[in-house]
């Protein structure tokens, strides 16, 4: 079977967020399930540095607004094809926006041309490549959908992904004809949304089916609450909607084998993890103690409730635990972290920022990892805090409620939680998981438990990569029917 992926980015050439970790691990999970993917992506600089030999495989006179060529690459696992247009994606700053965080004002055009190029490939632009189907992710992808809706490629199965329904790639009317869309196309039924274009809209209303990265998430969408105003549309498209956990990759996120770990350990080697916490009480300034030590590695944002987090640190701290915060975003919430810190030497460390080895180094080394997001699609945090024996804390909802399980004293007396859950999304519910878990991190028999069997879990991307496998012969079986 063979797979044409379309995404903004991919791990481990680039990346924003879980996004890229999805797309860099997917396509190898589902080759061994019998499944060859390509995947499109743009050639922002240091996609188009990772690879040497650059011979185009289909090249473009004009594509908005410039010359532009595909490019057949190998790099790792990962079969690429690399949309090299360097009038819109050989730029300084990150593959949304300027060095300053400012969106690039012509990302509909970038994202466009993205689109325009995958349904060409669809058609069978690139000679002696069909796919069998096209598998897009998020808005930056979408327009992909309808390209092939209204265009040659009308008969290839497709699947959008929505990784969070929050982004959705909205823009004016002004930018429809330089769509290259016929006039059929800005309908209520197409690409129309709201008098403007909406990128995600238009791949929602065109794909064959719709996958979200968690069973809860996918439906908490059909809500007005979690739908961002495209909830009606999605229960039109009900029976089309899937819920697919996320995985991880179990080789980059191994403490047996973690190259950032201080000290690497398994699960019948905990103790070793001693190392990695006395390695994060001094990169944070934090006391080196017994006492509960609990990390936040995150965006600092409305969504994913750092604004509750921030609003209990000091109840936090009054119950005897350090933080350790790793995360950029918010300045109000940035300022607000730091002056916590400031209060409280040696029981709150803040690093405003990201730092991959610093993530594993938390994971490793810290007792349990917070997470108090409002809406999580998946979240993938939680499954590295499983692998690392950091016990996960999370608001009980979307893919958050669906990979933790909850030690509460049925689930503890059966020896099967994995976590804490709390709701709702308040300072009151998270501080009442706090002092459970400062309860349950006093005995220590009882919280090694909890953390081997978090190691255990299975939370590679073997059974959902099966799911999407089957997903996929569902609808080329409906092509043929």
């Amino acid at each position: 079977m063979q797979v044409l992926a379309v995404t903004p980015e991919i791990y481990p050439l680039i990346k924003t967020g879980g996004l890229a970790d999805v797309t860099g691990a997917l396509p190898i999970a589902l080759d061994k399930h019998g499944v060859t993917t390509r995947t499109l992506v743009p050639g922002y600089p240091v996609v188009m540095a990772a690879f040497k030999k650059k011979k185009p495989v289909h090249q473009y006179a004009e594509l908005q607004g410039g010359k532009a060529a595909i490019h057949a690459a190998k790099v790792g696992e990962l079969d690429l094809f690399v949309l090299d247009a360097p009038h819109l994606f050989d730029r300084i700053g990150g593959p949304y926006g300027d060095a300053g965080g400012k969106d690039w004002p012509d990302n509909w055009r970038r994202f466009a041309a993205l689109s325009q190029v995958g349904a060409d490939i669809a058609a069978g632009a690139v000679s002696g490549y069909q796919p069998d189907l096209v598998h897009v992710h998020d808005w930056q992808a979408a327009l992909t959908l309808a390209y092939m809706r209204f265009g040659k490629a009308v008969g290839v199965p497709s699947v959008i992904t929505v990784h969070n329904l929050a982004f959705q790639g909205q823009f004016g009317s002004a930018i429809f004809p330089e769509l290259g869309l016929p006039p059929q196309a800005m309908a209520l039924d197409g690409v129309e949304y709201y008098g403007g274009v909406g990128y995600l809209k238009a791949g929602l209303q065109s794909a064959w089916a719709i996958t979200t990265v968690s069973p809860t998430y996918a439906q908490e969408i059909r809500s007005p609450q979690f739908g961002m105003g495209l909830d009606g549309l999605i229960n039109s498209r009900a029976v089309d909607l899937h819920g697919i956990v996320n995985g991880i990759d179990p080789e980059t996120w191994d403490p047996a084998n973690d190259r950032y770990l201080v000290s690497q350990f398994s699960r019948s080697t905990l103790k070793a993890r001693e190392l990695n916490r006395r390695a994060v009480e001094q990169r944070f300034g934090l006391d080196a103690d017994k006492d509960p030590l609990v990390c936040v590695i995150s965006r600092l944002t409305w969504q994913k409730g750092m604004d509750v987090f921030a609003a209990v640190v000091d109840q936090i701290v009054d119950a005897g635990v350090k933080i350790a915060v790793l995360g950029s975003g918010d300045s109000g919430l940035e300022g607000a972290l730091h002056a916590a810190a400031a209060r409280h030497r040696g029981r709150v460390g803040v690093v405003i920022g990201y730092d991959e080895a610093l993530s594993h180094i938390m994971q490793g080394g810290c007792d349990a990892i917070v997470i108090p997001s409002r809406f999580e699609p998946c979240g993938l945090t939680q499954l590295y805090g499983l692998r690392y024996g950091c016990v996960p804390m999370v608001a009980r909802t979307g893919g958050l409620a669906d990979t933790i399980i909850d030690a509460n004293e049925a689930a503890v007396a059966a020896g099967v939680a994995t976590g804490l859950q709390f709701a709702p999304e308040s300072g009151a519910a998270l501080m009442q998981a706090v002092r459970r878990m400062v309860d349950l991190h006093s005995d220590r028999a009882t919280w090694g438990t909890i953390q081997k069997q978090g190691m255990k879990a299975d939370v590679s991307w073997h059974r959902s990569a099966a799911k999407y496998a089957e997903l996929y012969k569902s609808l080329i079986a409906r092509k043929a029917a």
